[in-house]
């Protein structure tokens, strides 16, 4: 039944070759394309979906992973309402990068309150041997506890696995954070409001 959607822009950031375009696209399509080619520039698509019984249009960027297309990604985190950091479990150098591409999404999307933005790590590729894999669970899931308790999960854009689950897991992220900060403010004012206001549109297809 159509409805009013709630509008989020979400951000996904990691090296070039992590899957990324992969990812969305398997969320978006729930189709995967071993042939595809590495994002230049930038690129977005939506996917409407239903979380708690409230719709919510996704509109999930995906950014090109190479220094040299810095300039041409960095305008476009400003309005970001969630951000998913993504890295290789196959690939050591992607998971040290997740310090680099947090940074980079902070400082161009100009998050004032960085303690209480919303990310999820992704920690891709889990459909490689054991023996092509160079970060452990528990190596990713220290730096998210050492990161403010970041939500993490493992996924492979290829077998399908915990997709979805993390694309919804970001939307849940963005409530929780939304409601410490207004229970934090009710404490202290009740004519305080936080957060941004979210554009909304007609027609929800859920």
């Amino acid at each position: 039944m159509a409805g009013k959607s709630t509008l989020l822009k979400v951000v996904i950031l990691g090296d070039g070759g992590v899957g990324k375009s992969s990812l969305m696209n398997r969320f978006i399509t729930n189709k995967f394309d071993s042939q595809s080619f590495h994002t230049i520039g930038v690129e977005f698509l939506n996917k409407d979906i239903v979380i708690d019984g409230n719709c919510y249009t996704l509109q999930i960027w995906d950014t090109a992973g190479q220094e040299r297309f810095k300039s041409l990604r960095t305008p476009f985190y400003r309005g970001s309402d969630c951000c998913l950091l993504t890295f290789g479990v196959d690939d050591m150098q992607s998971f040290h990068n997740l310090n680099m591409w947090k940074k980079e999404f902070l400082y161009y999307a100009d998050v004032k309150d960085s303690e209480n933005f919303p990310f999820v790590v992704i920690g891709n590729k889990v459909d490689v041997p054991p023996e092509q894999r160079e970060v452990t669970t528990q190596e990713a899931e220290m730096w998210c506890e050492g990161n403010g308790e970041v939500p993490y999960y493992e996924t492979s854009a290829k077998d399908s696995i915990n997709v979805d689950e993390a694309f919804t897991a970001v939307v849940k992220q963005l409530h929780k954070l939304e409601e410490k900060l207004e229970f934090k403010s009710g404490q202290y004012s009740d004519t305080v409001k936080l957060g941004k206001q979210r554009s909304t549109k007609d027609g929800c297809s859920c």
